[in-house]
């Protein structure tokens, strides 16, 4: 069976398989890049299927003509292969990948993506689409040719044959240009492509758009997502059971309010230590120690999660991995707990100084968006939101909540954490929701003190709460915060607020590169 669907996060690997295949010569996408792809413009993203196998990829967006019919590039164009310039209020669709299994040509996939790219943008009631294409026979014809758009009209005129070219033109897009530096890693085309537009016969160009929120009909049954954070009070336990009524506590009560998020603080679970309460315990054999309970707590939080409907973020707690080449190495780790019954993990990438001496605490390698049911969220343990790479990478994955777990002993502590949360919140206009501890802990180790406010953070712009708190709560008194949040406010500042910091990026300029 051969089918064309719109693509979803279980392709993601079989898609980077296959343009990787496609194209062994260039910089291959990584999954986060194909994340964002889904996550920024879900209908826009499209596989081809054939007996159960990914055979073919197209990827699009929503552009404004305005950009796309002037020089741009593919870093430009495409926020450097994230899709993270889709603009909702755009006029074209603005076609960014399609890549084929050679093996399965003879089944026409090319044409059946590019038919599905046509009705999409007919459907959304589209001016046309536009593209940046290829033009592998160039290079071979260099030297017998002026320039690339004499090429091209050779191409035109059959006096050259270039498959590519030929493809797109009997698929009724019309030559506009050639794109110079477009994609300097395409040596064929030696790094030039061609500006091609097909137009949407059934609109008249310069007709007004009427605008229902194609873009983001994911999202109709989720524009207003309520969110609670705990403020959580560390106390001594007498045992595991007791930790369980106090957790459960908060999370009955959140749920009672319908919330569809809570979160907890970093490192919450050290109170656990108290049970024993082995004062001779160094700060590292008292966090190996912790490592002990991660599955009992796993398994309670995901049935708290399942039972009261409600997506937990668990904090953090420390973890040892199976396959960790190092039977020491411990990790912070915050695990989230969907309704639905599926546990995520985010590792904490930037251990403190002290973090790292006392508790011998490792670094993760990926910040990566988890996918819920109100839609795509990120978390940055502490310390991680003082790096504003890691809160962009998430927000080039699709993004629009970050949550952030702390665990800060005093108030400079806390500012630290508190203040780049904010920024965060306005560099990348979306909403970022903090969870601290506070209360004593007397004879546990580097937690015997905590300072902590936690708080639920918008973008400073007309469409949000004054001063951009959306709630927060009395400092270092054990209480619960909670806000109504709408992705149609974050929708509207990004493409036409009084600032739109992710649209004016430049991308000619910087860009965020992950390594691993």
């Amino acid at each position: 069976m051969l089918q064309v669907r719109q693509a979803k996060p279980q392709d993601i690997v079989a898609i980077r398989d296959l343009a990787k295949k496609c194209y062994p010569t260039e910089p291959p996408y990584t999954l986060a890049m194909l994340r964002g792809h889904i996550n920024h413009f879900p209908e826009g993203q499209f596989v081809c299927e054939y007996e159960g196998k990914i055979v073919g990829y197209c990827a699009t967006f929503i552009v404004s003509g305005n950009v796309a019919l002037h020089p741009h590039t593919w870093i430009e164009v495409s926020g450097g292969g994230f899709a993270s310039t889709h603009d909702p209020k755009g006029n074209y669709l603005y076609g960014m990948e399609v890549c084929v299994d050679t093996s399965y040509r003879h089944l026409r996939i090319g044409k059946r993506l590019y038919n599905a790219r046509k009705k999409l943008c007919q459907y959304l009631r589209l001016e046309g689409i536009i593209f940046g294409g290829r033009i592998p026979g160039y290079g071979r014809r260099e030297k017998s040719v002026e320039s690339p758009e004499e090429y091209v009209e050779l191409v035109k005129q059959r006096k050259f044959r270039d498959t590519v070219v030929n493809f797109q033109l009997r698929q009724g897009f019309e030559f506009r240009g050639i794109l110079p530096g477009y994609h300097p890693d395409d040596r064929e085309s030696r790094g030039y492509a061609t500006l091609m537009v097909w137009r949407n016969p059934e609109i008249e160009p310069g007709t007004p758009r009427t605008l229902d929120d194609e873009s983001t009909r994911s999202q109709r049954l989720h524009k207003r997502v309520r969110v609670a954070t705990v403020q959580y009070g560390q106390r001594s336990l007498d045992s595991f059971e007791t930790f369980k009524k106090y957790v459960e506590y908060f999370v009955d009560v959140v749920a009672s309010y319908e919330a569809d998020f809570v979160t907890f603080p970093e490192l919450f679970t050290v109170q656990l230590l108290s049970i024993d309460n082995k004062a001779d315990l160094t700060p590292a054999q008292a966090m190996e120690t912790l490592t002990r309970y991660t599955e009992p707590f796993k398994e309670f939080m995901l049935e708290l999660a399942i039972r009261y409907n409600i997506n937990i973020i668990g904090g953090s707690h420390p973890t040892k991995t199976n396959d960790s080449n190092d039977s020491n190495e411990v990790y912070n780790v915050c695990y989230v707990f969907l309704r639905q019954g599926e546990i995520y993990e985010q590792y904490k990438i930037h251990p403190t100084p002290d973090e790292r001496y006392w508790w011998n605490i490792r670094g993760g390698h990926e910040v990566s968006v988890i996918p819920t049911d109100c839609g795509p969220i990120g978390v940055l343990i502490c310390y991680d939101s003082e790096f504003p790479e890691l809160g962009r990478h998430l927000i080039n994955q699709g993004a629009k909540l970050l949550f952030v777990p702390f665990c800060t002993d005093e108030r400079q502590s806390y500012l630290r954490v508190r203040y780049c949360a904010q920024a965060r919140a306005v560099e990348n206009q979306c909403f970022v929701v903090l969870s601290g501890n506070v209360g004593n802990l007397p004879g546990v180790p580097n937690m015997d003190i905590q300072y902590g406010q936690s708080c639920i953070l918008t973008p400073c712009d007309f469409s949000f709460a004054r001063d951009g708190i959306a709630a927060d709560t009395t400092p270092n008194v054990e209480t619960v915060a909670m806000a109504d949040l709408r992705f149609d406010d974050l929708t509207y500042a990004r493409n036409s607020g009084t600032v739109q910091n992710l649209k004016n990026r430049r991308h000619d300029l910087y860009s965020i590169r992950w390594k691993k």
